[in-house]
């Protein structure tokens, strides 16, 4: 019997720590306690640390039903990235994704510390941890859910054969056929550790995916097919990421750091006027391709913003880390023209803002849906993992973006003049202007589906009241 003063019903996120994989499920653990249901955000010191140092858009400190666990997990190897390497898959990751499979023995701790506070205990976990949450199949009141932190049409293509057929049927017309690929997305080693993980999330109820059905239905539809003959549930409840970012941003201005530094930069910028250029957290560029997109910048006459920083380490907080060089003197010779961002950058607050009319990005799930829900378009330039099939659903299929780079010449540096045609075509050019429009639509449509009667607002309200049923 469950006394008076406990929860119904208790939830634990468990993200893999890497930071697009742990900002989601933070932006996520806002969400589900905001319906007044206790939220357990578990993790590593240094990653709990990592995520809440770099959330935009609300603060985690304000909101007294979501509790940070920092876990142990054993020493791992923190190796540099390479910028160098062919493959451009941070493989220097991977100790630490598999030091976290070590959570499996305090995690089932704190699950049967928790379950006999609640009726139902519900686990939310990544897909990359779900060997870390198996244990709960031992606890009578615990139940847990997958979720995966890339879009739905890149986990249809990687996960099954027969409804990535159907994907490609689906979208012939748009003579995608020969760029969905997984070839060269991941190192062999990273395969495995996929594999098993995915192996165990079978243990789950249902899949949870950081997307709206006005991105992705058709294909959130043949999944759906495909989980009810499984009996799993599957929910496409996104964008998690706040949408409106005005208040929180006033008082994060005050810091004196890169958001203040960045937003006071775009205050004096024309509409629709900047592009943003960043590559996310886990690319690596050589000293080459640097210098190359420097110059195609600078030669675009384009206002950008453009953060230069490495891939994150294991550890973010380790002191050796080595700036990028750029051109001597480019900096202050680029000052009129663009703004140059060595620290975090504030990607929420610079997409939401009016002068931000593009952005060139390496298409992770984050700054895909980021973007869509801004309504601002994609200069596509895939990297690694699902970043290429997500480059495809964004130029080719929803038309919100241009491709950079075909990934069949990956291995190739993208000279100075291609990065100046990408950023001229997107900002200057009347096909520039027609993509632009068609992401301020979907930003429209996206932002309109987490209000009351909205297709994720909707979806939002059965998640919740299954979870409480």
């Amino acid at each position: 019997m469950v006394a008076d003063d406990q929860h119904t019903v208790v939830v634990v996120m468990i993200p893999l720590p890497l930071q697009g994989h742990l900002n989601q499920l933070l932006h996520f653990s806002r969400l589900i306690s905001a319906h007044n249901i206790p939220v357990h955000f578990v993790c590593t010191t240094i990653h709990c640390r990592q995520v809440k140092l770099r959330l935009q858009g609300w603060n985690p400190n304000t909101i007294s039903t979501i509790f940070f666990h920092d876990l142990p997990i054993p020493p791992f190897a923190c190796p540099p990235p390479n910028p160098n390497s062919t493959n451009k898959f941070p493989s220097h990751l991977q100790p630490l994704c598999e030091a976290a499979t070590h959570l499996r023995r305090p995690v089932t701790s704190l699950l049967r510390k928790l379950s006999p506070t609640t009726r139902r205990l519900v686990v939310i976990h990544d897909s990359l941890m779900s060997s870390v949450v198996q244990d709960f199949v031992s606890l009578p009141n615990v139940e847990s859910y997958t979720f995966h932190s890339v879009s739905a049409f890149s986990i249809a293509l990687y996960t099954s054969e027969k409804v990535g057929e159907q994907i490609r049927k689906l979208i012939e017309p748009h003579d995608t056929k020969d760029d969905l690929s997984f070839e060269g997305c991941f190192t062999s080693d990273f395969k495995k550790f996929i594999a098993v993980q995915h192996e165990y999330a079978k243990l789950s109820s249902g899949r949870i995916y950081n997307t709206c059905r006005v991105v992705e239905q058709p294909i959130l539809e043949l999944l759906e097919t495909e989980a009810r003959s499984t009996n799993k549930l599957l929910w496409a409840l996104g964008p998690f990421n706040p949408l409106e970012l005005k208040s929180v941003s006033k008082a994060l201005r005050k810091d004196g750091g890169p958001v203040e530094r960045c937003l006071d930069w775009l205050d004096k910028q024309a509409s629709n006027n900047v592009i943003f250029v960043s590559f996310g957290t886990t690319t690596s560029l050589s000293q080459e391709q640097i210098i190359e997109i420097a110059t195609g910048l600078e030669k675009s006459d384009q206002k950008f913003v453009w953060v230069v920083r490495d891939a994150d380490k294991g550890d973010v907080f380790s002191d050796d880390i080595i700036p990028v060089q750029l051109p001597e003197g480019y900096e202050e010779r680029v000052k009129d023209q663009g703004l140059v961002v060595r620290d975090w950058a504030p990607q929420l607050d610079i997409l939401a803002h009016p002068s931000v009319g593009g952005f060139m990005s390496h298409c992770g799930w984050n700054s895909c849906i980021e973007s869509m829900s801004m309504g601002v378009p994609i200069a596509a330039w895939p990297m690694h993992s699902d970043q290429p099939n997500n480059a495809v659903l964004i130029t080719k299929i929803l038309k919100t973006g241009l491709l950079v780079k075909d990934w069949c010449k990956r291995g190739e540096v993208v000279v100075s003049a291609e990065v100046e045609n990408a950023v001229r075509r997107l900002m200057g050019t009347n096909e520039g202007e027609e993509i632009r429009k068609s992401a301020v639509a979907l930003g429209l449509r996206v932002r309109q589906s987490v209000l009351d009667g909205g297709v994720t607002k909707t979806e939002f309200g059965s998640f919740i009241a299954h979870i409480t049923r």
